[in-house]
């Protein structure tokens, strides 16, 4: 029993850490952006964060992809990593670090419509719904705070869309590896293509302030690389509702971590247009509803599958 019990928490702290990790994200990039910019803060975090899954790749059972999924690995890593990270940093030059959080987490509506539109998957009513009110919240934080940051709110809005691409993109790829080898496959490959943005990163490192290279440092080892550890392990040993339905606390976590980091307190219409955003969120999530375990999905017929699991792992 006393086995049982410490598994059980085991289980809940690879959650809670992965939920706290990819909050604090946003505020972290706030505090990149000044001395990197956003072409060296993407290149540099997504550096890092090959750096150390690629040391880990061994111990994690991490396999080499075959070559015929080359083309669908590169553009996982151009969407989800490359474009996500240009376009997340680049919104949050002038989008507080909470508000982009909430913009960010209607990335599943955009998952929904392009796999009906290009994977044949069926739109229910309660997805067609839950989408409307997801993107009416979204909306109303883009248009609703005046001229302040309306502008970076739509880029901010562009980066979900990137990661719903992401998410379409890696579903061919999960009947064949883990979440997790996908993950380190497009996180390498995004690396790639940020490459010509390396000088930017070292002039960044040259002459950024100590606590922006600190936190550079932070994002790519701890939400990108030990992020998506914690998560492969948490969904292969919880229900998908329940692994999936945590991270709806991520962007009332990131609200809290940015006020406490960054001071930043969220405005009413912030408030309300995510509270309909993460509503919107969940309706789908429950049309979708599955109570099994990652860990239960049919294995593909390969051997030496890491303990990840095969859920697909948002980009934070």
């Amino acid at each position: 029993m006393k086995l049982n019990a410490d598994d059980g928490a085991v289980k809940l702290l690879a959650l809670a850490v992965t939920v706290v990790l990819w909050a604090a994200a946003f505020p972290a990039i706030k505090v990149g952006l000044d001395g990197y910019g956003v072409a060296g803060l993407s290149f540099a975090r997504l550096a890092v964060a090959s750096a150390v899954l690629l040391l880990a790749a061994p111990i994690l059972k991490v396999r080499l992809p075959r070559a015929r999924d080359l083309p669908h690995i590169a553009a996982c890593g151009l969407a989800g990593m490359s474009a996500y990270q240009l376009l997340l940093n680049w919104g949050e030059v002038h989008v507080p670090a909470g508000t982009a959080s909430l913009l960010v987490s209607v990335a599943p509506v955009f998952s929904v419509l392009l796999a009906a539109a290009f994977l044949g998957e069926r739109l229910t009513a309660a997805k067609i719904l839950g989408s409307v009110v997801a993107l009416g919240g979204s909306t109303l934080i883009a248009a609703g705070n005046g001229l302040a940051y309306a502008d970076s709110a739509w880029v901010v809005l562009a980066a979900a869309a990137v990661q719903g691409v992401y998410h379409c993109c890696t579903k061919p790829l999960l009947g064949r590896y883990t979440g997790l080898e996908v993950a380190c496959y497009a996180m390498w490959a995004g690396t790639l293509f940020l490459l010509p943005l390396a000088p930017q990163a070292l002039h960044g490192f040259a002459a950024a302030p100590g606590e922006a290279t600190t936190a550079v440092i932070f994002l790519g080892v701890l939400p990108s690389a030990a992020g998506f550890v914690a998560w492969g392990y948490a969904v292969a040993r919880h229900s998908i509702a329940v692994a999936t339905g945590a991270l709806y606390l991520v962007p009332a976590v990131a609200l809290a971590v940015s006020f406490g980091w960054l001071g930043e307190v969220p405005t009413w219409v912030d408030a309300a247009g995510g509270a309909l955003s993460i509503a919107g969120v969940v309706l789908i999530s429950l049309s979708r509803g599955s109570g099994r375990t990652a860990a239960a999905a049919p294995a593909p017929p390969e051997p030496a599958r890491s303990p990840a699991g095969s859920r697909r792992a948002p980009a934070p």
